[in-house]
């Protein structure tokens, strides 16, 4: 995702590329190389300190690294607005986040994509006027290599699928579907994983009753448009004053 933003940002007239840091990155390698393209003169920080030059952080990388450096800007009480797009947060980590939030501009979201958080937006819609009688059922795959799971954007579907039931995923969601699990919770939601080769990203939610079903899915072809969405992110939230944001936020809503 690295990549993908130092490329995007390239081609924007009104954005321009401050810093960037990867720790298995060698500092001095200048950042438009490492992307594929024409050297930029913007070379790899030492050190994740020298962001603090930018306006907006954008961070993909990991939901420990990210939460720290939140924490860390937060601190400081002033400094850039934050980008988080990686996931794996669990409850705790979101209360850190929304504590860091007070002194900072944040926007964290399980998937950056416009198409995934529209998905989202019909998932509350079809579970507020399906009843309890309609089963809830998320599934998402991905590459080999992604390490948690359920992906950001299954929990995002399942937070948006209980806020339509009037509840919370806490008190919704289901245990795994393995083993003698006995007859499914009414009104519960469920989720299903699976990881294999290069898949991107495929999510879709399943509404069934004992006659018929409906299935809302959102599937990725393009990492870059991740890319893109981050970087709608960033000029909505620049200049914003603190406060835990949304992709939502940027709807209207």
């Amino acid at each position: 995702m690295g990549k993908e933003l130092i490329r995007a940002i390239g081609a924007q007239d009104d954005l321009s590329l401050a810093a960037g840091y990867d720790p298995f990155l060698p500092a001095g390698t200048d950042l438009g190389a490492q992307a594929g393209l024409a050297p930029v003169r913007v070379l790899a920080a030492a050190t994740d300190q020298e962001l603090d030059i930018a306006d907006v952080i954008i961070d993909f990388s990991t939901a420990t690294a990210a939460l720290l450096r939140a924490e860390r800007l937060a601190e400081r009480g002033q400094g850039p607005a934050l980008i988080i797009g990686a996931t794996g947060f669990d409850g705790a980590d979101g209360r850190r986040l929304d504590a860091a939030a007070r002194a900072i501009a944040l926007l964290q979201a399980g998937n950056m994509s416009l198409g995934a958080n529209f998905l989202c937006y019909l998932a509350e819609i079809a579970a507020r006027h399906l009843g309890a009688d309609w089963d809830i059922e998320i599934l998402e795959s991905h590459h080999r290599h992604k390490r948690d799971a359920p992906s950001g954007t299954a929990l995002m579907l399942g937070e948006a699928a209980a806020a339509g039931r009037g509840g919370t995923l806490a008190d919704l969601r289901l245990p795994a579907h393995a083993g003698l699990t006995g007859p499914r919770k009414q009104g519960g939601i469920g989720f299903a994983s699976l990881r294999g080769g290069g898949v991107i990203g495929d999510h879709a939610i399943e509404f069934a009753s004992l006659r018929e079903r409906v299935i809302l899915r959102h599937v990725a072809d393009d990492r870059s448009l991740f890319a893109d969405g981050a970087l709608a992110a960033a000029r909505w939230i620049h200049g914003r004053k603190p406060g835990r944001y949304h992709m939502r936020d940027m709807f209207g809503r």
